[in-house]
């Protein structure tokens, strides 16, 4: 009995680690679930004081602690002027407007970024925490984190259910982004 109860476990567990790092048994890790920063980036650093003094607290509890705003309060949700979002960290161009569409979900969405390297991306399994069981019983609990690839501040998250043609959902908080008017564009 102690045997089958320590197989089962074994499977249930490697099963998890699999749905964790978002492969199969029969693909490694590094062919399925790759960040999309590229090439070499400059990175910019900040103290917590300096961003502690430059950021309002909600901007504070997303960027740095991977928070999330309550949904339909951000700025940018329903904002649709031409221009260009950026980090609010560090100033990075990250999102178009010319890829920003209504995804209902209460938060601003993209279906593209402006450069890949400019984001990466990695799994975020926050919403799981430790229950193996929940895990393997429902892998859509596991989301994927967008984070700036210059600052690494936590923008949001990425979903596969957007339009066409990339099907991506870039579902970011208003409180990570700042916004430049195309006329102001430099």
């Amino acid at each position: 009995m102690l045997r089958l109860l320590s197989n089962t476990f074994t499977r249930f567990s490697s099963k998890a680690i699999r749905l964790v790092q978002g492969t199969s048994a029969a693909e490694p890790p590094s062919f399925r679930f790759r960040a999309l920063a590229t090439g070499s980036m400059e990175k910019t650093e900040f103290t917590k004081e300096e961003l502690r003094k430059r950021l309002d607290p909600i901007q504070y509890h997303v960027t740095q602690e991977k928070g999330t705003e309550r949904p339909f309060t951000g700025k940018f949700n329903k904002t649709y002027d031409e221009g260009i979002y950026t980090c609010v960290v560090c100033g990075e161009k990250l999102f178009s407007s010319k890829t920003k569409f209504d995804s209902g979900c209460g938060w601003p969405a993209f279906n593209d970024v402006l450069n890949k390297g400019l984001v990466k991306l990695s799994k975020d399994t926050s919403n799981v925490g430790a229950n193996l069981l929940l895990l393997i019983a429902n892998p859509g609990r596991i989301r994927t984190e967008v984070q700036c690839a210059k600052c690494d501040s936590h923008l949001g998250h990425v979903f596969d259910d957007g339009p066409k043609p990339t099907g991506k959902r870039f579902c970011i908080n208003s409180a990570s982004l700042n916004f430049i008017p195309k006329d102001k564009e430099s």
